[in-house]
């Protein structure tokens, strides 16, 4: 009898004194997974100190409608803040501090971090996140009698390999380019080049840069690489699974469509190659968990930020194939020792996190608006419309005009 009245008591206090933290994120596939998530892994122990859990899809476009809610006090205890645009984000002064919080970060990926760092302070910490890779067809290498892109690639030797899957002739390409900057900006960190000085400027006419513009530029104009939209396709993954290209260079996303989509594609992954800077160059791109400054809530907020972020909910991540996680010691993990095209993968994107010159997928209060101009520059070199030079300097008017503002 004393034991079922101190249950109903301990129930009965639960009940009264609950605190239900908001989460706020994306739309789209996002719910379902984010409430298993809740429900399965991190919910029960959290219930058990009396705290609910409320996920808070955003449908349509997030970044719009969060900063709505910023600006009108009702976004969640906990949101996502996606990395490029972390920086307005964190401008409203709606994001606490973590360190002033009391969270540890320095479990997670430093590289990860960054983009959420400003002044030497953490305001996120990325839930999981991708780097881009170099994902292969295989027997199209095999039919040219060429030997795999491997982690010891240069890019010389990454041209060779792509040149002799082209020599193949027909409608056989050897890698897809697009004429964006979401890729092509890793040739350019590998080349040494930085998005931004000291100040805060960029120098679209350093010849770090131009390296990397010619030696991408001039891959597509010898026919050994192709624009997506050349051959009819929406973005690289479409290029792979053509079965008519070598190399697409994706993030982890790739993997599920390709299962989907080429369940016979047989295909591996190598890390991006090393540049003349004697380093890959990669993107990190991430979201991450950051607490709301106005929250009523805080001290169960941050609890629930640090369930989120554990290792238990990272493991299960990582093992439902959902994402990558952002923790250094998943590093360890058994499922990357796994001989697996998709383990193989992942463990590359997973790497490519701390290998060589790694920059957030982020371009400061210019947002997404600051690759335009090389996305121009790019797309006009490719079709020959101007030199090297020329496209550069026009890219650098643009560029300057626009952060101007």
């Amino acid at each position: 009898m004393k034991k079922l009245l101190a249950l109903l008591v301990t129930l009965a206090f639960t009940a009264v004194f609950a605190q239900e933290v908001r989460i706020t994120g994306y739309g789209g596939q996002d719910p379902a997974i984010v409430v298993r998530l809740l429900d399965e892994v991190i919910g029960p122990d959290l219930e058990a100190e009396g705290i609910t859990l409320k996920y808070e899809p955003l449908e349509g476009d997030y970044n719009p409608a969060l900063f709505n809610q910023l600006s009108a006090g009702t976004a969640g205890d906990i949101f996502y803040i996606p990395g490029e645009t972390a920086p307005g984000i964190i401008a409203t002064g709606k994001v606490l501090p973590l360190d002033e919080a009391g969270v540890d970060t320095s479990a997670f990926i430093p590289s990860l971090l960054e983009p959420y760092t400003v002044d030497g302070k953490v305001y996120g910490i990325p839930k999981d996140f991708n780097t881009l890779a170099l994902h292969y067809n295989k027997d199209l290498f095999d039919e040219a009698g060429v030997e795999y892109p491997n982690d010891e690639d240069t890019w010389e030797t990454f041209a060779e390999k792509v040149r002799g899957v082209a020599a193949l002739g027909g409608d056989v390409k050897g890698v897809c380019f697009p004429a964006g900057f979401d890729r092509f900006g890793a040739f350019a960190y590998a080349a040494g080049w930085q998005p931004f000085d000291a100040e805060g400027k960029t120098n679209l006419l350093d010849d770090k840069l131009k390296t990397a513009v010619t030696w991408y530029t001039d891959l597509v104009k010898e026919g050994v690489a192709v624009q997506p939209t050349d051959i009819g396709a929406g973005w690289t993954g479409d290029c792979l699974k053509s079965d008519n290209v070598g190399v697409a260079i994706e993030g982890a996303w790739i993997l599920g469509f390709l299962r989907d989509n080429a369940p016979n594609l047989q295909y591996g992954t190598a890390k991006m190659p090393i540049g003349p800077s004697g380093s890959r160059g990669n993107f990190s791109f991430s979201v991450a968990y950051g607490l709301n400054a106005d929250s009523a809530n805080k001290e169960a907020a941050v609890k629930v930020l640090e369930a989120l972020t554990s290792e238990k909910a990272q493991q299960w991540v990582l093992q439902q194939g959902l994402a990558i996680p952002s923790r250094s010691a998943i590093a360890d993990n058994p499922y990357f020792a796994e001989e697996t095209p998709e383990a193989m993968a992942n463990k590359a994107v997973f790497e490519g996190a701390s290998d060589g010159n790694v920059y957030g997928f982020q371009f400061g209060s210019v947002g997404l608006d600051w690759q335009t101009p090389i996305n121009a520059a790019l797309a006009a070199i490719m079709t020959g419309q101007k030199d090297v030079d020329t496209a550069l300097a026009d890219a650098q008017t643009e560029l300057d005009a626009l952060m101007s503002r």
